[in-house]
């Protein structure tokens, strides 16, 4: 019978390691064995796949991926967590890793692992989901399938569509890479401690090739002129770049605002050779 953390168990764990979840790291343990299994399933990952974990926290979420058959590679930052990690992954297909995911050698992490392409599967401390997402997916081209939990409202970044409001940095960089999808709610009961926000699953898909072909830190630098004076016109928040009329030969706007672009456009404006 599959193993899953109950809300005793995961007090349990506390108290016997004598540890307190860390607002500072932004930890808050899954307690939901329904929730866990839910994720599994979404994620898709089956026997024989590689899995990367970040935040694995006490392991709950690891249980489920293991016991689906995933080779995980657990990263977790918190040096505390470690011994109640090992205990409750012992004898499992789990490699913990102590370390910042932002600053890993990866390349050292998983070159014994045997996998060319692996999914991540995780529950993202809230304080560096976005920066997170956005770097693994510019640095690792491996990283081919994602579904993460975040804060509601960082995933209504990674996904808006052209023309919304939560449009922007996030989730113009994130389509270059791949399609991003909201794949299910996640209510704040299923945690500890309870979290005050509502949290979301993403979904990424990685593209085998960038869905525009324009140079990425070219693309990122006018995407980040464009929002960074998001409610004034294109003529104004790029004119550090373009003059209207080069605008105009991208077959852009200049009256548009940069929330209103697809990632075409800033593919034309970032393939644009400014004499």
């Amino acid at each position: 019978m599959a193993r899953r953390l109950t809300p005793s168990d995961v007090r349990d764990l506390l108290d016997r390691h004598g540890l307190e979840p860390s607002r500072a790291l932004g930890q808050n343990f899954l307690i939901d064995p329904n929730t866990i299994d839910k994720i599994v399933r979404l994620s898709g990952v089956g026997p024989g796949d590689g899995v990367v974990e970040i935040g694995p926290g006490l392991g709950s979420l690891t249980l489920g991926l293991a016991d689906a058959g995933a080779d995980v590679v657990a990263v977790e930052i918190d040096r505390y967590l470690l011994p109640a990690l090992a205990e409750v992954t012992v004898d499992l297909p789990v490699t913990v890793v102590h370390g910042d995911a932002m600053d890993l050698d990866w390349p050292t992490v998983l070159a014994d692992a045997g996998h060319d392409q692996w999914s991540v599967v995780a529950n993202l401390p809230y304080n560096v989901a976005t920066p997170l997402v956005l770097d693994l997916l510019a640095a690792r081209p491996e990283f081919r399938r994602w579904l993460v939990m975040v804060q509601r409202e960082v995933g209504e970044r990674l996904v808006a569509a052209p023309g919304t409001k939560a449009r922007g940095i996030p989730s113009v960089l994130t389509s270059y890479w791949g399609v991003a999808e909201l794949s299910a709610r996640i209510s704040p009961e299923v945690f500890h401690p309870r979290p005050r926000v509502d949290s979301v699953l993403v979904s990424i898909e990685r593209a085998a090739e960038p869905r525009v072909d324009a140079d990425f830190q070219r693309l990122a630098t006018l995407v980040r002129a464009g929002f960074g004076q998001r409610r004034k016109m294109l003529r104004r928040s790029l004119s550090g770049h373009f003059t209207e009329e080069q605008i105009l030969a991208c077959d852009v706007a200049p009256t548009d605002r940069a929330e209103q672009l697809d990632l075409a456009s800033w593919g034309r404006l970032a393939r644009f050779e400014v004499s």
